[in-house]
């Protein structure tokens, strides 16, 4: 078969992905107030480099030049965050001037003919909000309703996808638990208090949205990986992976979808007090209705009952039983390329659980990218994004309901903990002096983007 022979569904939607505080900058600009992970990354060791989202990819300054871009690239959508610390700074009264830069940044996407999809929160959580108690208090899922309202109500003339949470496991566990995320926290009883309230503040946020806009999609946002045992006949690899995948993904997807937390996921957790958080009325919250649902993928997790280093662990109680392999692929993250899992994931959902809408909301991969008088030339990333494309369409060939695909990242950013020594963006950034410059990637992904289809890696 011919590369070109790959088409997409009629009407699949192209897009690429960004989150606020890896791309923005601007952080104390037009009443924006500090988030979590503007603390965070003034601690010593907490950030490789010790940087932090400022100046980021100045997309607050020069969003107008990259919408361009973004047409250019035959994009048909953008996935942004919005920062909950412009909105209403220091979680309170609603700040008009950050409302009025998403009112423009919308604007000139749909003038673009660029679909909005924004997400209410991709972890910028305002720090006065953690002093309260962070996402382990459930007041904080209130207050992420009433952020959702006032939003919503600006801006819902204007927005018809609307996502509420991006990646609850990584709030929660990176940050609560591991430490290794804003807040910082290594509690592993705030950490199953905050997968809790995470999902309740999306039930509630969900509520709110359709209250304040008509015609509105409202969905959430998962990382998904397929957790495989290393050694399929040994029980106790099996019952690592149980946990594992209890932790990762059905301890999300179950509430959401089905309306009840697993069983046996609620007793492994119940040594730190995951039940006590759970109230009458709170998974008919949780379980509302969703019009689709937003899946990132990276890579699998092979895991083991034989535990390899210790240190704090994002799945709380059971240590660190990854299984390193060295017959793959990685990318510059450590993480191994593994396209398959992608069909695995989308065919899982198709298989487990009620059929939703599904989009790829992050795909992507980091390298080292180098830009020379030839712009930057990113096999890799580009032979990354295809052999995940072809993973997609066997999973739509297979009767799967994916409607879209977004590529992370659009541009080079400040990625986490790792500050800016990744780059996943398909358009590289000089963060020196902010020149765009649109990689391999890019103009391989908007020949895809226009064709509906596969082409020729050249």
């Amino acid at each position: 078969m011919k590369v070109t022979d790959i088409v997409f569904p009629q009407g699949f939607l192209w897009g690429a992905a960004t989150a606020a505080f890896q791309v923005e900058g601007a952080t104390d600009v037009d009443g924006r107030t500090d988030s979590i992970w503007d603390v965070f990354c003034r601690v010593p060791g907490n950030v490789v480099g010790g940087d932090c989202g400022e100046p980021a990819a100045d997309h607050y300054r020069r969003f107008e030049q990259d919408v361009r871009m973004m047409a250019e690239l035959g994009l048909r959508a953008y996935r942004f965050s919005i920062a909950w610390p412009r909105v209403r700074p220091d979680g309170g009264a609603v700040n008009q001037a950050g409302l009025d830069f998403y009112r423009r940044l919308i604007d000139t996407l749909l003038a673009h003919d660029i679909q909005p999809w924004p997400t209410l929160y991709h972890w910028d959580l305002p720090q006065k909000l953690e002093d309260a108690g962070g996402w382990a208090a459930r007041d904080t899922a209130f207050r992420f309703a009433d952020y959702a309202t006032a939003t919503a109500e600006a801006l819902g003339d204007r927005v018809t996808n609307w996502t509420t949470l991006n990646e609850p496991w990584c709030a929660a566990f990176l940050g609560y638990a591991a430490g290794v995320h804003a807040p910082g926290r290594t509690d592993p009883a705030a950490a199953v208090a905050a997968v809790h309230h995470l999902l309740l503040g999306h039930g509630l946020a969900a509520q709110a949205i359709r209250t304040a806009a008509a015609f509105t999609r409202v969905g959430i946002t998962l990382n998904m990986y397929p957790i495989i045992p290393a050694d399929p006949a040994s029980a106790a690899d099996q019952d690592v992976a149980r946990r594992l995948d209890g932790l990762q993904q059905r301890i999300f997807l179950d509430p959401l979808l089905r309306g009840e937390y697993p069983a046996d996921v609620v007793a492994d957790l119940e040594p730190f007090g995951f039940s006590r958080h759970v109230r009458a009325g709170d998974l008919e919250l949780i379980s509302g209705p969703l019009d689709m649902l937003g899946v990132n993928y990276y890579t699998e997790h092979h895991v083991s009952s034989r535990p390899g280093e210790t240190g704090p662990s994002p799945w709380v109680g059971v240590g660190d039983h990854s299984f390193p392999r060295r017959d793959f692929p990685r990318t510059d993250m450590g993480w191994e390329v593994r396209p398959e899992g992608l069909t695995s994931v989308l065919l899982r959902l198709h298989a487990q659980y009620p059929r939703l809408p599904l989009y790829i909301t992050e795909n992507g991969a980091a390298f080292r990218d180098e830009i020379d008088g030839d712009g930057v030339q990113d096999v890799d990333r580009t032979a990354y994004l295809e052999s995940h494309l072809r993973a997609a369409h066997d999973a739509i060939e297979m009767g799967v309901k994916l409607r879209g695909y977004f590529c992370w990242s659009l541009l080079d950013n400040f990625e986490w903990a790792e500050g800016y020594a990744k780059r996943f963006g398909i358009v590289h950034v000089d963060y020196d002096t902010q020149v765009r410059t649109p990689k391999m990637s890019a103009k391989w992904f908007a020949r895809v983007a226009r064709g509906n289809a596969l082409v020729a890696v050249r």
